[in-house]
């Protein structure tokens, strides 16, 4: 990963005027946040900035507007949870560029923080457009990227910046690019990744890299059933993608090749329906009946999966391995998650999490903290684990 500035490069700024590029597309239900969490994970960068002078502007984005102004996609409606988050003063201005903007600008004392307008309600964002860029880069000194979660994109605001100002990374965008150096970058070895969730069909990428750079593979969820049918093995009802059985050999055959182990259930925990508390038993992987469906991985499978883990010195993790979200098959999950939290706790394993359904089961599972690096962020998350450049991070590099 290329060397990039951070805000310990960032020396003299008071009075500087900071373009802080941040996530702040947080869930809300009747005008009221329910989840701070990305805004807790900016906090810190706002806070340094603010404190050394700095007149903090923050950039962002909320929901999908497609360059038009959506009054339900304000980000006015954000502004006061990031006030009881940053216990400070928040100003907004109701648009990103223009006279609003400036004039909210040229009011600011040193250590202000303003938040401007949606960036997506001009369409200019989207498209990376040069002169909506230059009329964001005008309104500020110093360019700093905090938001990994949009790094995959190359828009005004995440990329287009960096080519008009000095730029740097935020105390976020730098935890997550180290952790990721050390999760595949340049990892201490043995790594072994989880790889779960219902289809291989949207994690081929993901899975093509991850047999090339890691030790063993461990492929949970309904995707285990998709390689289980591809060798054969008959899943009953279970969630199964027979078409992509080509795809499933390939990326074994590849792994093969990589010499990275893959690791399949050998036993799963079936059940007539899906639902909570449903009849559940365990049956042999190769003795799953016609009319049943497997919805998570059993004993035996957790043992080698927590053998697995045991082995690794750097852990991975995409996606559950089993249908979490309802008891009895949160169990494997679970298990798993609570067994790399504690190699994490000792000291033995460096541990990186990310995606969505991730970051809900290893909170199920009440091991979230324990973990090394959980990433907030889903796609750009998943575009690295696929090997893919991201022009957000590109730009930064020095």
């Amino acid at each position: 990963m290329p060397a990039f500035k951070t805000l310990d490069d960032l020396t003299d700024i008071a009075g500087k005027r900071v373009l802080l590029r941040v996530d702040l597309n947080v869930p809300v239900a009747d005008g009221e946040v329910t989840d701070a969490t990305r805004i807790e994970r900016v906090a810190p960068t706002i806070r340094e900035l603010s404190d050394k002078g700095a007149k903090v502007i923050l950039l962002a984005h909320f929901g999908r507007p497609k360059g038009a102004v959506v009054p339900d996609m304000s980000l006015s409606v954000i502004s006061s949870a990031v006030e009881q988050v940053l216990d400070h003063a928040v100003f907004f201005a109701s648009d990103c560029i223009g006279a609003p903007a400036e004039e909210a600008i040229s009011a600011m004392n040193n250590g202000d923080i303003l938040l401007l307008e949606n960036t997506r309600f001009h369409k200019g964002e989207e498209k990376n457009d040069p002169d909506f860029t230059a009329a964001l880069a005008k309104n500020g000194d110093i360019y700093v990227n905090d938001a990994f979660s949009a790094a995959h994109r190359a828009h005004a605001s995440t990329e287009g910046l960096a080519h008009h100002l000095p730029s740097y990374a935020g105390r976020t965008m730098q935890a997550e690019l180290e952790a990721l150096e050390k999760g595949l970058g340049n990892p201490a070895r043995p790594v072994v990744a989880i790889v779960g969730g219902a289809k291989v069909s949207t994690k081929i990428d993901l899975l093509m890299n991850l047999v090339k750079k890691v030790d063993a593979l461990v492929i949970g969820g309904g995707m285990a059933n998709t390689f289980l049918a591809a060798r054969g093995v008959s899943v009953g009802k279970s969630l199964c993608e027979h078409d992509l059985a080509t795809t499933a050999n390939n990326i074994m055959a590849e792994a093969e090749a990589s010499g990275c182990a893959i690791v399949l259930p050998v036993d799963g925990v079936i059940a007539r329906e899906f639902k909570a508390d449903a009849e559940s038993e365990v049956v042999a992987i190769d003795a799953i009946p016609a009319d049943a469906m497997v919805l998570d991985v059993g004993p035996e499978s957790i043992e080698k999966v927590n053998d697995w883990i045991s082995k690794a010195q750097t852990l991975v993790w995409n996606g559950p391995l089993g249908a979490f979200e309802i008891a009895p098959f949160d169990r494997a999950t679970v298990a798993a998650a609570r067994h790399a939290a504690e190699e994490t706790r000792s000291g033995r394993l460096v541990s990186i999490a990310g995606g969505g359904d991730t970051v809900a089961a290893l909170n199920h599972a009440g091991v979230a903290d324990d973990f090394t690096y959980i990433s907030t962020a889903g796609g750009a998350f998943l575009e690295w684990m696929e090997g893919k450049e991201l022009p957000g991070v590109a730009v930064l590099a020095k």
